[in-house]
């Protein structure tokens, strides 16, 4: 953590850290190499493996959304409509189209700043309140609890519950209301307090980004139509195609049908929208190779970073005391949808990252989760929306790698923005997440 906060890259401080927890609780011996290369490197390669082609084509699909210029129209259609009176929740929204169309989280914060900072300016607002907004509309209720999104959040589950991403609609659904409507409660009274108290924009020296005219915007229904094509997918493969389909044959794979489904489910719709994107717009966006390179060169840090994560959770599993925390998890509840959200939140905490906490947990715990809850006829459907949902809660603690970016997009410090982004991500989604397990609970 305290390397992640001083800005060391996670690729390169996961395996120092995770040899010198191995020298500190076993001692230094003939074994640390063979942890490295045997322990480390098989989770770091596993993780690549399953999650590669997501990563990938959704970087894809993020460039060409926004040298497509579909990202700006989106956020310039919803920031007109709404007016700059309610230039909080644009933004908001904004990057919640956008992520739940399968925008990286990272590619939204530079697509909504310079909308943010215009409409800021505009309406009087703390520019310290930007980072908020853009938290809660990226990182809380499309990452996690929005029904089909392809957030690779909401992926991760999949493999281990045999689920897709459609998992608990109705769980999701109320989850997504809640973090939404706590948020913006949240962010408009920050900003009526900032206007009483006298606190405007402020003053800050910015680079203004080049901007398109709105007249050369394409249309909005073009530019929401990829992200359409990516959920009507998603729909049609997951919930009709695949259950058609004779899945025998991944006997000879050594997995089956529902551990893959979904996973190729959301690979294939964001394939299709990419295509889409390509074929619609190829005289328009310059030099293709150069864009597509750019695409799959971008997914590499995050994938890298993920993979460092759950590299370094491979040898936390490795050692005797990680049964004591297992131990101590379960002995908390016998429920595993409590168990479940407690245990994914704090190894997402420990780790900073969603999906790398998000798989170091369930690789350890979902066969145990999945025996509870088939002894409880709980549906695997929950323990998926469950999972996803407590990921999202202490993984963006000050050390997270997007809470980090965000800032520095912005041109804003931790000191100034990051309570901001404490409440919209972690304290509000803990709580959603507290009150649907308590709720489902109470049922079990």
């Amino acid at each position: 953590m305290f390397l992640a906060y001083k800005g060391y890259s996670t690729i390169i401080t996961a395996p120092i850290v995770a040899i010198l927890t191995l020298i500190v609780t076993t001692g230094f011996d003939s074994h640390i190499m063979a942890n490295y290369t045997e322990v480390y490197m098989s989770g770091f390669a596993n993780f690549v493996k399953s999650y590669f082609p997501l990563f990938m084509t959704g970087a894809l699909f993020a460039i060409l959304m926004e040298k497509a210029n579909y990202a700006k129209s989106i956020s310039h259609f919803i920031t007109e409509k709404l007016g700059k009176d309610k230039a909080i929740l644009s933004i908001v929204l904004s990057g919640a189209l956008l992520t739940y169309g399968g925008v990286s989280l990272f590619v939204v914060a530079f697509i909504t700043y310079p909308i943010a900072r215009t409409l800021f300016k505009e309406a009087d607002i703390p520019k310290r309140l930007i980072p908020g907004c853009i938290a809660l509309g990226s990182f809380t209720f499309t990452m996690t609890a929005a029904p089909g999104s392809p957030e690779i959040q909401n992926v991760i589950p999949m493999k281990y519950f045999g689920t897709d991403a459609f998992a608990a609609p109705l769980i999701g659904i109320i989850a997504s209301l809640l973090m939404l409507g706590l948020g913006m409660f949240y962010l408009t009274n920050q900003a009526k307090k900032a206007k009483l108290n006298g606190e405007g924009y402020g003053n800050h020296t910015e680079k203004e980004s080049e901007e398109i005219s709105i007249e050369k915007l394409p249309n909005i229904f073009i530019s929401v139509f990829p992200i359409l094509i990516i959920f009507a997918s998603n729909l049609f493969f997951s919930k009709i195609y695949y259950v058609l389909v004779d899945g025998t044959y991944l006997e000879n794979f050594n997995t089956t049908l529902s551990n893959v489904s979904g996973t190729w489910s959301v690979i294939i719709s964001i394939v299709i929208a990419d295509l889409f994107l390509v074929i619609t717009n190829y005289k328009k966006i310059k030099n293709l190779k150069v864009v597509l390179d750019e695409g799959v060169s971008n997914s590499f840090r995050p994938l890298l970073n993920s993979s460092a994560i759950v590299g370094y959770g491979s040898v936390i599993k490795s050692l005797a005391v990680f049964s004591v925390i297992q131990n101590f998890v379960f002995n908390i509840s016998s429920n595993p949808i409590i168990s479940e959200a407690l245990s994914v939140n704090l190894i997402c905490g420990l780790t900073a990252s969603a999906s790398g906490g998000l798989t170091i947990t369930l690789d350890a715990l979902a066969p145990t989760y999945l025996q509870m809850a088939s002894a409880l006829n709980i549906s695997p459907e929950i323990l998926h929306r469950i999972a996803s949902l407590a990921c999202g809660g202490l993984d963006t603690l000050p050390h997270n790698g997007a809470v980090i970016t965000t800032l520095a997009i912005c041109g804003l410090t931790h000191k100034q923005s990051y309570k901001d982004i404490f409440v919209t991500s972690v304290v509000i989604p803990i709580a959603v997440t507290t009150i649907i397990v308590i709720g489902l609970s109470v049922f079990v």
